[in-house]
């Protein structure tokens, strides 16, 4: 039986121990990590036997967190942990995305690895150890995955780059940026910056690189001394003979195809191109008529090389754009008339649709996670129905894909909007994609930004991004600037930058080949930020900043301050004399704990009337100034008055009138409505005076007559 195994490392200030052999043994792969009081367990699991006639890796990740990891029950009726919250498909994806392309050809058993969060310290972060754990669970399996790989998160605070801080930290951050490295390679990349510069980017990239190296070192010395023998996989077999076949017939009918620039057109060409190859091939062999599976391999080997050498040679593309040419641009704001905000954005042949809706305090997203209850006062939901590329499926809720492509767009315009000091409204933006061939997220980010203008948000700066690719051959490099969805998978680098004229704002790249350098990274970069301005430019002809006025259908919110010791004057027993507030005046109002109150609506004289009340309820007594009150209560020594809802003062006896007074009643009965004056307040008792009252409306009158 294989007994525990545990090794230590330090990273940065953070001190990491892997352990396997105590836990999950049954699984193939199972690592224990634990920083600090984070305790991450990762298992890695493959069928033991092969999916047949598939030519994809069915891999499956999961990254979750227990909220008894932080010592918390979860909210709702279950009390047990639902669908996955949207930072944990986050991570999902981000494992995935760096793992997948490190199994080795042919590997076709269901493969699932699962990160579990055990234990959650705040100090120290769980998704790069699930990362990281993710790749030596891997490693010490008998599956055939080609790590290792480490993830670090690079964060810089006060001009200082940081290896996996805390959340405080990565917070006050003005660049955070996640990182999966390999030996030699940046395997993936996400995150994002307060308008970074592109060297610092790539600095920040590079740091991470040499900061792995150690994690790496670590996972090869545990899979030599406990790590399983891999399991034989054999490659796919090729038929040299159908391959040439294939190859003489479907190039020159593919070549044509690749002439036509409009997707669809092209697509329809790609099809019976293939029909038409199928047929020609069985029409001279029979037999081949069951080896289509075969066939659609080879041709799409075939396309794959085709359009990769094109590029490289010819420095031409599918729809004829040189390798930097953008596509055409159109844009326009205030497409939906009864939104608070709007904008249709189209590139080439992708378009999306994007709505503002601005709300209150009350709208806010409460996100219940394993750092407690927060709120979120800026979203963002990317949207992407089948339509939009021809097809026809179930309309579901949001997929991983869709969760992934908002957040990256999210994070691209967040840095951009005002604080709720200076803009005090929650902000949805939702992106509906109407059409789609390629950078439906940076679609997302250019038309957000206009819509979010359009709205009448203070944004610090237009937004635009663009989708860029990488083609090496050897020596040679092609950097393709906002590609296609053709171009998208079959580069060597994919990426997304974001930013405005002053910046990067989000980043996320997906590198599969070694040995990309800084002059490459640098290269790329720069001919990013050369599009993400042209398109910049674009989006100024249509709009340059941001309107001065809210739409007539957004609510107006005023925010006035009120002492902390009458918020309980405004909220009234039981919440009564708020809600009776919200009933007559149809706003909704909200009381902040330091006294703060945001009145919203969309009718000017229903937020008079709000502020009126509340200034009533929370109006404090002035010396020397008469108010007109009811007396509420008698005694032998004076009367009490109410000069404004809640608030009453004393009028002593010898305060009454201009003559002795032998008894109160005489001058005021319960429920009388007196003048009086305000003639003192100490330590929050008010005298008050009907005597100086009435004598002063005497001299006013007599002045007047």
């Amino acid at each position: 039986m294989q007994q525990p195994y545990e090794k230590s490392i330090t990273v940065g200030e953070t001190s990491i121990t892997f352990q396997t052999g105590k836990i999950a043994k049954q699984a193939s792969g199972s690592v224990w990590i634990q920083a600090g009081g984070t305790v991450v367990l990762v298992t890695a699991q493959g069928a033991k036997e092969a999916r047949a006639g598939i030519d994809f890796l069915p891999l499956t990740v999961d990254y979750q967190e227990k909220m008894s990891a932080a010592g918390r029950i979860p909210g709702g009726f279950f009390k047990r942990e639902g669908k996955p919250r949207d930072e944990e498909t986050l991570t999902s994806r981000i494992i995935d995305r760096s793992i997948r392309p490190l199994f080795k050809e042919g590997w076709a058993c269901e493969t699932q690895v699962i990160a579990t969060v055990l234990s959650a310290d705040p100090k120290y972060p769980a998704d790069t150890l699930a990362l990281t754990g993710a790749s030596l669970a891997l490693a010490l399996s008998d599956m055939p995955f080609m790590g290792p790989i480490a993830g670090l998160r690079v964060c810089r605070h006060q001009g200082k780059l940081l290896v996996d801080p805390s959340y405080e930290i990565r917070e006050a951050s003005d660049l955070n940026i996640f990182v999966s490295c390999s030996r030699d390679a940046i395997v993936m990349v996400e995150g994002g910056g307060k308008e970074i510069s592109e060297a610092d980017a790539i600095d920040a990239l590079l740091f991470a690189h040499t900061q792995a190296q150690p994690l790496l070192d670590l996972q090869e010395e545990m899979q030599k001394a406990v790590g399983k023998a891999k399991r034989e996989v054999t490659p796919p077999s090729h038929d040299t003979a159908l391959e040439t076949l294939v190859r003489e017939i479907a190039l020159p009918k593919l070549r044509s195809a690749y002439q036509i620039r409009e997707k669809l057109p092209r697509y329809i060409a790609l099809d019976e191109a293939k029909a038409s190859t199928m047929a020609t091939l069985i029409a001279r062999d029979a037999t081949l008529a069951s080896r289509s599976g075969e066939v659609g391999a080879i041709m799409s080997d075939l396309k794959y090389n085709l359009v990769r050498q094109t590029i490289i040679n010819d420095k031409r593309r599918i729809d004829g754009r040189g390798l930097a040419d953008i596509r055409d641009i159109t844009s326009e704001v205030g497409i939906l008339p009864r939104t608070h905000g709007s904008s249709l954005f189209t590139r080439g042949e992708t378009q999306g649709l994007v709505s503002i809706t601005l709300g209150t305090r009350q709208d806010e997203q409460r996100i219940d996670d394993l750092m407690g209850d927060r709120f979120r006062r800026f979203m963002l939901h990317y949207n992407f129905p089948p339509y939009s590329v021809g097809e026809v499926k179930f309309l579901r809720g949001p997929g991983r894909r869709e969760i992934g492509h908002g957040a990256l767009a999210e994070r691209a315009l967040i840095n951009l909007i005002p604080a709720s000091e200076n803009f005090p409204y929650t902000i949805r933006v939702v992106s509906d994609i109407t059409e789609s061939n390629g950078s439906s997220s940076m679609a997302t980010v250019c038309g957000g930004s206009l819509a979010l203008m359009d709205a009448g948000v203070p944004v610090k700066a237009a937004c635009a991004g663009i989708a860029m690719g990488l083609i090496k051959e050897g020596d040679d490099i092609a950097i393709l600037s906002d590609i296609l969805g053709d171009e998208d998978h079959l580069g060597d680098m994919d990426f997304k930058v974001a930013g405005t004229v002053n910046g990067i704002t989000a980043i996320q790249m997906d590198i599969k080949i070694g040995g990309v350098s800084r002059e490459i990274l640098t290269s790329a970069l720069e001919q990013a930020r050369q599009g993400r301005l042209h398109i910049l430019s674009k989006m100024a002809e249509t709009m340059t900043q941001h309107r001065g006025d809210l739409s007539a259908f957004a609510p107006r919110i005023t925010t006035v301050q009120i002492s902390i010791d009458r918020i309980r004057d405004i909220i009234g027993p039981g919440g009564k004399v708020i809600k009776d507030i919200i009933a007559r005046t149809g706003c909704q109002i909200n009381v902040e704990d330091d006294g703060k109150i945001q009145i919203a609506s969309t009718d000017g004289e229903s937020t008079k009337r709000a502020l009126k009340m509340i200034a009533d309820l929370t109006q404090e007594a002035e010396i020397g100034k008469i108010y007109i009150g009811n007396v509420r209560k008698v005694t032998d020594f004076g009367a009490f008055v109410e000069i404004f809802p809640g608030v009453e003062g004393l009028c002593h006896i010898s305060e009454l009138a201009d003559r002795r007074v032998n008894k109160v009643e005489d001058v005021v009965q319960e429920g009388d409505e007196v003048v009086v004056k305000v003639i003192g307040v100490e330590r929050g008792k008010i005298r008050l005076s009907r005597k100086e009252a009435v004598a002063d409306e005497a001299k006013k009158e007599q002045e007047n007559g």
